[in-house]
């Protein structure tokens, strides 16, 4: 059609209506294609002389286009392009078809003439094999009645219906901006009462640590000296002693020794909470530590019913750390298993990880197993399970809570694999060199990577994000808890981080929604490692990206590369 007055700017308008309309576009849609050749069409008249407007369907490309194009006379595409750099109402109105439509260009044709050319991606529902085509050349012959009045008033009030919807999503945006304000606020909230209540907690755990150890100390000067007497006593010092005498006084001896080592247990779980417990690391062979334990543990085997095996430790290389903690958790995990074991075997074995330059050791028994409901009771203090065996066996529910603690001083961990009937397996996994998280906690200053934070609190698993971005293009900071975290992210911005929500999701999410709500920590990309149950709360909580465990391969890397884009060292 020919463009050569305000009239069949008016008529452009309409013919672009229909045809959008037959081709099945939304309302919006139609009001925004109807109003860019309006402008498009005025811009062109500006310009120039008389121009022509060409309405198509484009099958050329995918996904298809509908598309508008003006075609003006030679000469007029300086003016053209000269009304894109000034501030006239043309210009104002071909920079809001550039907004309004996917596709918005000028260009010079073969025969000198310049063209304005408008495209719109057509919707889904656009009717298909050929009828597209057709919808469009049905709409543009057919003849309208309606004047430029008409035309208008169908304009302002598509208008008001558009400033309608755009004040009810400015009132809905307003009603979300506040819902998080109020959701921000009250996180900050949560997050501080956290803080409140971990101190308060903090503070009382001293106070059990510092009454454990003082009641420690209180006990052992009267346990010494009952242990000394009744040595005496058996010793025949004073004289000679009745059987029934001599019974009793085992007996009397027997429970000073059990007390004595229940005092002694106490006091290094206090000593450790308290961390006034030192760790001297030195080289040794495992095999060496497995023969001192060997004639130690034997006189505990009951009789032949069941078989104390200790596995070879041939390949294991030295291990630098504490041989005398890593001797007081085997010690303790051997003496659980044969105090729970009727028959079968009690089996002592070590294992070497060199790419993640980790040693476990393992106590697996033939006993009477643990449910899984109850394996997470047997590493609190004072906790115990009831069994058949019970009354049978002593035991204060110190021996593996211990074992746990001693072990995450070694910088590892614990686990338990069991099931009732079949046995347990007991395995305290540390770094075979003492003090090895902590210095790649602190990476070369030569070591341009992007740094991704790595927060957890099992240094077995910060281990496993270590070993895993070794050969990556990152480099890995640790932090062990989420105040450390915090300090951490006060002095460095890193390129990601790393969230392992276990063994404590509730603090994690508040830690991670705090994240999202402060302005200085809302755009780093934050990658948790959960359980299954988890996906859903970290996705709702803003995490980037989610990795179930525990991590193996090259996932966490290749999730890394996704939510950075920095797959390369800058």
């Amino acid at each position: 059609m020919l463009i050569d007055g305000e009239h069949d700017i008016v008529a452009a308008r309409v013919k672009a209506r229909d045809a959008s309309a037959a081709l099945g576009f939304s309302a919006q849609d139609q009001t925004r294609i109807s109003t860019s050749v309006l402008e498009a069409a005025r811009t062109v008249l500006i310009a120039g002389s008389a121009a022509r407007a060409e309405f198509l369907v484009d099958d050329d490309v995918r996904p298809p286009r509908f598309v508008v194009r003006f075609l003006a006379n030679p000469g007029a595409g300086e003016r053209l392009r000269a009304l894109r750099h000034d501030h006239s109402q043309a210009t104002l109105g071909l920079l809001a078809a550039q907004r309004l439509m996917d596709y918005c260009a000028i260009a010079d044709e073969p025969d000198g003439a310049t063209s304005i050319s408008l495209a719109k991606t057509l919707p889904d529902s656009a009717p298909s094999d050929g009828r597209a085509l057709q919808s469009v050349t049905e709409a543009l012959t057919r003849q309208s009645n309606e004047d430029s009045m008409a035309e208008v008033q169908r304009q302002n009030r598509e208008l008001i219906a558009a400033l309608a919807d755009l004040r009810e999503r400015q009132e809905e945006l307003t009603r979300l901006t506040r819902e998080l304000e109020d959701t921000n606020r009250g996180v900050v909230a949560l997050y501080a009462e956290l803080d409140a209540r971990a101190d308060h907690l903090r503070r009382a755990d001293e106070s059990k640590s510092r009454f454990l150890s003082n009641m420690s100390h209180e006990f052992r000067t009267p346990l010494s000296s009952i242990r000394a007497l009744s040595k005496l006593l058996l010793d025949r010092i004073d004289g000679d002693l009745t059987e029934e005498q001599e019974k009793q006084v085992r007996f009397i001896r027997k429970a000073a020794e059990d007390l004595s080592e229940t005092v002694d247990d106490l006091l290094d779980l206090a000593k450790i909470e308290a961390g006034k417990i030192a760790v001297r690391p030195a080289e040794f062979e495992v095999d060496t530590l497995f023969s001192a334990l060997r004639g130690m543990l034997r006189p505990l085997s009951p009789g032949g019913a069941v078989e104390l095996v200790f596995e070879s430790c041939e390949g294991i290389p030295p291990i630098h750390t504490d041989e005398a903690k890593v001797a007081q958790i085997v010690r303790n995990f051997v003496s659980n298993a044969l105090k729970f074991t009727e028959r079968g075997e009690v089996r002592v074995a070590a294992s070497y990880d060199d790419a993640r330059r980790l040693i476990t050791f393992s106590v697996s028994d033939t006993g009477i197993g643990i449910a899984a409901e109850h394996q997470q009771v047997v590493f609190e203090e004072f906790g115990q399970v009831e069994n058949r065996l019970q009354q049978y066996v002593k035991g204060t529910g110190l021996g593996l809570p211990l074992c746990r603690k001693l072990c995450k001083l070694l910088g590892g961990d614990v686990s338990l694999a069991s099931e009732p009937g079949r046995g347990s397996v007991f395995s305290a996994t540390i770094p075979a060199h003492y003090g090895a998280d902590v210095a790649t906690a602190h990476p070369a200053a030569s070591d341009t990577r992007p740094a991704v934070l790595v927060v957890a609190s099992n240094p077995i698993e910060r281990l496993d994000c270590e070993a895993a971005l070794r050969e990556s293009a990152y480099r890995t900071l640790h932090a062990a808890t989420l105040d450390e975290a915090s300090r951490l992210l006060v002095r460095t911005q890193p390129a990601a981080l790393v969230l392992a929500v276990r063994p404590a999701p509730p603090e994690a999410w508040i830690w991670l929604a705090a994240l999202r709500a402060q302005a200085a920590t809302r755009s780093i990309p934050i990658v948790v490692l959960g359980e299954t149950q988890d996906r859903n709360e970290a996705q709702a909580l803003g995490a980037t990206a989610f990795i179930e465990k525990p991590v193996g391969g090259g996932a966490l890397p290749r999730v890394l590369d996704a939510v950075t884009g920095k797959g390369r060292p800058s």
